[in-house]
C-alpha cells in the first residue's frame, strides 16, 4: 500500500474486473469498478477536477461556499473534496432520491436543500442557480463544466488503455447523467483507438437520446424545461429530465455509435446478479449499464473485448426498490439452519453443557488487610457524585456509551429538545479508580435495578429506557419535560433498536 498526503490523491486507478459468470463465453466483458474510489463512485473524479480547476483559475476563493444540484454521488464526492480543501458545501437534491444519500452528505458536513419531486432534475438545478446568484456561492455546473469531461479523458480513458497495454477494448458501454463520463472517456478512447464503438445506455421509457428529439434550451443554451421524451425511471443518477450540454456535445462530435434502452426491472435484476454471481456490489445504474453491455456482448464478434462502466456502490440504494424483498429477519431456510444444531436459538433454551471433571481448587490466598476508612471514603465519593449530579440537572441519564437503549433514550430527548446530562459510566473520566463502577453500585443500591440506563427527572428516579418511554406515552412526563414545546407526539417504541421487536423466529 502507498502513502498519500490527502484522501484526494486516492481517487482514480480503479480496477478492471473480468466478469466470469455473467458474460457470454465468446467475448470478454470487463467491468470498470468505480465504487473503489474513496467515496464510492465515479463522481469523485469530477468533484476534485471541478473544484481544483475553479481554485486554480480564481473562480473559487478560499473558504467560499460551493453549491451544486445532484442526485447524490456528485454531492458526496464534492463533500469529500470540500471537507479536505475547506469549503462549505450546499447541495440541492430532488426529494425522491434515496435517503442514505442525504444522510451521507450531511455526515460529511454538507447542507442538503430538497426540491419537490414533481420539478425533477430541472427543479433542483434551477434552485442551485437561484441560490448561487442570491448568495454569491460558486456553482459547479457539472452538466456543462468541461472539467467534468476532461478528467475522464485524462484519467479514466487512460487507465482503460493502460490496462489493455494501449490497445484498448473493442466496445465501451456507459450510461449518462451529466455526460462527463460518456464524453470524456469516449473522446480519450477514440483518440487512441478510432475503431472502438461507444454505446450509450438510457432508460427505455425515457429515450432522451434514442428519440433524437432536440432538448429545448433558453437563449443562454441551458435546458429550458424537461425533454419531451422524459419519463420517471428507476435509475438514480442516470438521465435527468433534460439532455445536458456535455451529453449533447458527445453526440454532436460523433463519439456515440449506438444508444441502447434498458428497463428498470432489467437494471435491478442485473445489479442483483452482479452481487450474487460475481461478488460485485453495485447500484441500479450499474445494473442498467451491465444489461446494455450483455446485449452488446450477445451480438459482438467472437473474441471482442467490452468494457462496462459500473459507476457506484450498492450502498447508495438500500432504501430503493433494488433492495425490495431483502429481509432483515431469518426466512424459513435460515431458521431451519438455526435449528440444525442445539445452541444459540430463539425457539428453545440451549441444553446445559455436559459437566466435565471438576478442576482442582487453587490454593487459598490470605486476603490483604482492608483499609475500612478508605473504603468508606470511596463510597462517600460515589454517593456524593450521584447526589450532586441529580440535584444540579433537571434530567440526568446514567448511561453506557455503547448501549443501544441509552441511544434510544437520547433519541427521545432530542425529539423533545430536552436539555439533559448524560453520565457515561464507561467513559475515560469514570475509569479512574473504577468511579463508574462504584457509581453504578450506588445506583443499584438506591433503586434496586442493576440495568442501564438509569434516568432521573426533576430529582425523581424514572427507571430505565422502557420506563421512560412508558411514562412519556402515558403523559406522566408532559409537565416535567416542558422544554419539548410543540414537538409532535411520537410512538417511542419506534426509537428502540430494530432487533428488539418480535421476530417470529420460534
Amino acid at each position: 500500500m502507498a502513502r498519500y498526503d490527502s484522501i484526494l490523491d486516492t481517487i482514480g486507478n480503479t480496477p478492471l474486473v473480468r466478469l466470469a459468470r455473467l458474460a457470454p463465453p465468446h467475448v470478454e466483458v470487463w467491468a470498470k469498478v468505480e465504487s473503489m474510489n474513496p467515496m464510492g463512485s465515479v463522481k469523485d473524479r469530477m468533484a476534485r477536477a471541478v473544484v481544483e480547476r475553479a481554485r486554480a483559475r480564481g473562480h473559487l476563493a478560499p473558504g467560499q461556499t460551493v453549491i451544486e444540484a445532484t442526485s447524490g454521488n456528485t454531492g458526496i464526492g464534492l463533500a469529500m473534496v470540500c471537507a479536505r480543501l475547506g469549503h462549505p458545501l450546499v447541495v440541492t437534491m430532488a426529494e425522491n432520491f434515496s435517503i442514505e444519500r442525504r444522510r451521507l452528505l450531511r455526515f460529511l458536513g454538507a447542507q442538503v436543500v430538497l426540491t419537490p419531486a414533481s420539478e425533477k432534475g430541472t427543479g433542483m438545478l434551477n434552485k442551485a442557480v437561484e441560490l448561487a446568484d442570491a448568495h454569491g456561492w460558486y456553482l459547479c455546473r457539472q452538466f456543462e463544466n468541461e472539467a467534468n469531461a476532461d478528467i475522464h479523458t485524462e484519467t479514466t480513458a487512460r487507465e482503460i488503455l493502460d490496462d489493455f497495454d494501449g490497445d484498448g477494448p473493442d466496445f465501451f458501454v456507459s450510461g449518462f447523467g451529466t455526460g462527463g463520463t460518456l464524453k470524456g472517456v469516449a473522446r480519450g478512447l477514440k483518440a487512441c483507438r478510432p475503431s472502438i464503438r461507444v454505446v450509450a445506455a438510457e432508460p427505455d421509457n425515457a429515450p432522451l437520446l434514442g428519440s433524437r428529439v432536440p432538448q429545448p434550451r433558453d437563449e443562454a443554451g441551458r435546458p429550458s424545461g424537461s425533454h419531451p421524451s422524459f419519463r420517471p425511471h428507476l435509475m438514480q443518477g442516470w438521465s435527468p429530465d433534460f439532455v445536458s450540454k456535455l451529453t449533447e456535445e458527445a453526440q454532436d462530435l460523433g463519439l456515440v455509435d449506438r444508444v441502447v434502452g434498458v428497463s428498470g426491472e432489467d437494471a435491478m435484476e442485473r445489479a442483483r446478479a452482479l452481487a450474487r454471481e460475481e461478488g460485485i456490489f453495485a447500484g441500479t445504474s450499474s445494473g442498467a449499464t451491465l444489461a446494455a453491455t450483455l446485449l452488446v456482448a450477445s451480438e459482438a464478434p467472437e473474441g471482442s473485448r467490452i468494457v462496462c462502466m459500473l459507476p457506484d456502490t450498492g450502498e447508495r440504494y438500500l432504501s430503493t426498490p433494488l433492495f425490495e424483498g431483502v429481509a432483515e429477519e431469518m426466512d424459513a431456510d435460515e431458521r431451519a439452519i438455526s435449528r440444525s444444531t442445539p445452541s444459540q436459538r430463539f425457539d428453545v433454551t440451549a441444553p446445559a453443557p455436559t459437566p466435565g471433571p471438576r478442576p482442582e481448587r487453587p490454593a487459598v490466598r490470605e486476603r490483604e488487610p482492608v483499609d475500612e476508612e478508605a473504603e468508606r471514603f470511596v463510597d462517600e465519593e460515589a454517593e456524593r457524585f450521584v447526589d450532586e449530579v441529580v440535584a444540579e440537572n433537571h434530567v440526568v441519564m446514567f448511561a453506557l456509551a455503547w448501549c443501544e437503549f441509552c441511544w434510544s433514550a437520547r433519541k427521545l430527548f432530542a425529539h423533545l429538545a430536552v436539555d439533559f446530562r448524560s453520565v457515561d459510566l464507561d467513559s475515560v473520566p469514570f475509569q479512574r479508580d473504577d468511579l463508574g463502577g462504584r457509581i453504578r453500585a450506588v445506583l443499584s443500591k438506591r433503586t434496586g435495578a442493576s440495568t442501564i440506563p438509569q434516568i432521573y427527572v426533576g430529582g425523581k428516579w424514572i427507571g430505565g429506557c422502557t420506563d421512560l418511554f412508558d411514562a412519556y406515552a402515558g403523559g406522566a412526563l408532559d409537565h416535567s419535560l416542558c422544554a419539548a414545546g410543540n414537538a409532535p407526539k411520537i410512538d417511542p417504541n419506534d426509537l428502540l433498536p430494530a432487533w428488539i421487536h418480535p421476530r417470529g423466529d420460534a
